[in-house]
């Protein structure tokens, strides 16, 4: 069966209301317009003995797609893309692909060098994904005429669209991000830095130097609803949910606030929740992963610790993030139309 009857065959499940139709297989580019709404970024279950648990994992998925995800984006930076095996990684995209049965798209991480991330990016098509999110090459800082041939051979080697994740060691200029707007294949950039100066330079220079593309952007900082107000004020109102894996009920309320312009609930979940989420993620190294991941098994689905070179968060910060947990819900609770 080649790629786009196994893409097909994913896209046969029941439709949900909620959601887009599934997109005709082979149609890769309708991607962008399916991207509305928060978006998952499952963690990746491990068993006790630290092996691939994908019955957890395709329950993790489940959970986040019956409560509301706009899409799935499998083996990303909280699914720990860079502790897989390619094997592991193919059979974790196959089990999203599976469980989202074509009722939101999911799109798959891709790095490391060009050769490895076009081996991935390749495993990811023939998995069923709808997409890609192009994490950093590793180790090396590139220049941007560098940058640029990396994501340009990404973007050819598969039919699926790219989205560029700017962070770390991959950081655009402003002409950088015009010529990959411009470059088949390459719908969006996912901002991992914060700059909002140089963002602003660069959604401007698409703008000027790339009219005629429909370019995305993404809020893809590690707890990104404590800068939504700010992107949104550049026009950036996709934005990647980490709290949306372990407690769905406060993203969704605040990306409803958010959206909708409820400026208190906007203001109290980020006095109340998010800003000493941050703080206590700020913590630990590797806490953007394994708070996460501990908050999941916190609401009640074992998926296992982080592997190595991560490691698990110290025991008061586990108490302190379950406290945390429990007033950001009762936070939800209080808000004016809670019961809506």
């Amino acid at each position: 069966m080649d790629s786009d009857q196994k893409h097909a065959q994913a896209c046969q499940g029941e439709p949900v209301t909620a959601h887009p139709p599934p997109a005709p297989a082979g149609r890769y580019p309708q991607l962008a317009d399916r991207l509305d709404g928060l978006l998952f970024f499952p963690v990746t279950a491990y068993t006790p003995d630290g092996a691939l648990d994908l019955a957890a994992f395709r329950a993790h998925v489940r959970s986040g797609i019956d409560a509301g995800a706009a899409a799935v984006f499998a083996c990303c930076g909280t699914g720990e893309f860079h502790a897989l095996a390619p094997e592991e990684f193919a059979d974790c995209i196959a089990a999203a692909v599976e469980e989202t049965a074509g009722r939101v798209p999911v799109v798959a991480g891709a790095g490391y060098g060009t050769a490895l991330a076009v081996h991935f990016a390749r495993l990811a098509q023939e998995a069923g994904a709808d997409g890609l999110l192009a994490m950093p090459p590793y180790l090396v800082v590139a220049g941007q005429e560098g940058l640029l041939r990396h994501y340009t051979a990404l973007a050819a080697a598969t039919p699926l669209p790219v989205i560029v994740y700017q962070r770390d060691n991959a950081v655009f200029e402003p002409a950088t991000v015009a010529a990959l707007a411009k470059t088949p294949g390459i719908i969006g950039l996912k901002d991992g830095v914060g700059d909002l100066d140089l963002l602003q330079r660069i959604i401007s220079a698409v703008r000027t130097e790339a009219p005629d593309e429909d370019f995305l952007y993404f809020n893809g900082l590690p707890t990104a609803e404590l800068t939504g107000p700010a992107y949104l004020g550049l026009g950036v109102h996709l934005y990647s949910s980490a709290v949306f894996a372990f407690a769905p009920e406060i993203a969704l309320a605040f990306h409803r606030a958010l959206t909708t312009g409820d400026d208190d609930t906007v203001a109290r979940l980020l006095d109340g929740f998010y800003r000493p989420l941050v703080e206590l993620r700020n913590q630990g190294r590797g806490y953007a992963v394994s708070l996460v991941k501990a908050g999941v098994r916190m609401r009640g689905l074992d998926v296992g610790e982080v592997r190595p070179p991560l490691s698990e968060p110290a025991p008061a910060h586990l108490k302190e993030l379950a406290a945390l947990i429990e007033h950001g819900l009762a936070l939800v609770a209080d808000a004016p139309g809670a019961g809506a």
